[in-house]
């Protein structure tokens, strides 16, 4: 199992490295909406949606949401940080209210306990995740910085890992995810930290209107809506009653499973940057 993990892993970085430097945007747009695609259809299943081709009407249903992104934001051209600013802004609200989801459930699941809810849910999820990647590269060293936003959630989530399994005690959200502990987090927010000084002391000198205060704010804020996007879906896997989302990745479960951190961090990633005039 982990020999098959440690190859699927390595086969989906190569497989990222080769879409974000190598494919023009457009190919990107189109590779990772397919990734979105496959994404609600496993969402599906988390809400409540089980027959395959209810599955994969629902999931293609977010194809003309990604299309209308698309032409609205102009993303195939020169987005204007001002059309693209209220997508990312929603999402964020989103995902702010997830934290608040999160530390009270069960107690405040019937808030999404309904099907509808929880769909929209995974559209909302997906769709500006795609929206926040696809603007992100075309961003002024678009590449690098959707590099970054991958090594800042790694850096969070392997600082967890080892951290919390050295020192960890104290549990996060015992009724989510039992394994999660404060310590783990400020071992993740302490790698973050580490990997912002390293970047921020290397950034061009056309970047030098940035603030380092600034730059670890944004960087704790991507870290901690990582973790939010983890929390939240395994939240809602939970209550479906499920480990994984799917087996599409072997020994790493569904392309949901993966991601979950990115979703969350992607919207905050890119808005913070708008707000931060990069």
């Amino acid at each position: 199992m982990l020999k098959q993990r440690v190859i699927t892993g390595v086969l989906l970085v190569l497989f990222v490295l080769v879409v974000v430097f190598l494919l023009p945007l457009s190919w990107m747009a189109f590779i990772f909406a397919g990734v979105a695609v496959l994404g609600v259809w496993e969402w599906a299943s988390l809400s409540g949606i089980h027959a395959q081709w209810a599955r994969w009407l629902y999931a293609a249903a977010l194809i003309p949401g990604l299309a209308a992104l698309w032409l609205l934001c102009d993303l195939g051209g020169q987005p204007a940080r001002a059309q693209v600013q209220p997508w990312l802004g929603l999402a964020c609200v989103f995902w702010s209210l997830a934290l608040f989801l999160v530390k009270y459930y069960p107690s405040g699941a019937d808030l999404w306990r309904f099907g509808v809810i929880r769909a929209l849910m995974g559209w909302l999820i997906l769709g500006a995740t795609w929206l926040a990647l696809i603007f992100l590269k075309t961003m002024p060293m678009g590449g690098l910085l959707v590099l970054l936003l991958l090594i800042l959630v790694a850096a969070a989530d392997i600082g967890a890992y080892f951290i919390g399994r050295r020192f960890g005690v104290h549990q996060l959200t015992p009724a989510v995810s039992p394994g999660k502990t404060w310590e783990g987090l400020w071992g993740g927010v302490l790698a973050v930290f580490i990997i912002t000084v390293i970047v921020f002391q290397n950034l061009p000198p056309t970047l030098a209107h940035l603030r380092i205060a600034s730059v670890l704010l944004l960087a704790f804020a991507v870290a901690g809506a990582s973790v939010v996007g983890d929390l939240t879906v395994s939240m809602l896997k939970r209550e479906a009653g499920v480990k994984d989302t799917s087996h599409l990745l072997p020994g790493h479960g569904g392309f949901m499973d993966r991601i979950d951190s990115i979703c969350g961090a992607a919207p905050t990633f890119a808005l913070g940057l708008i707000l931060m005039s990069y």
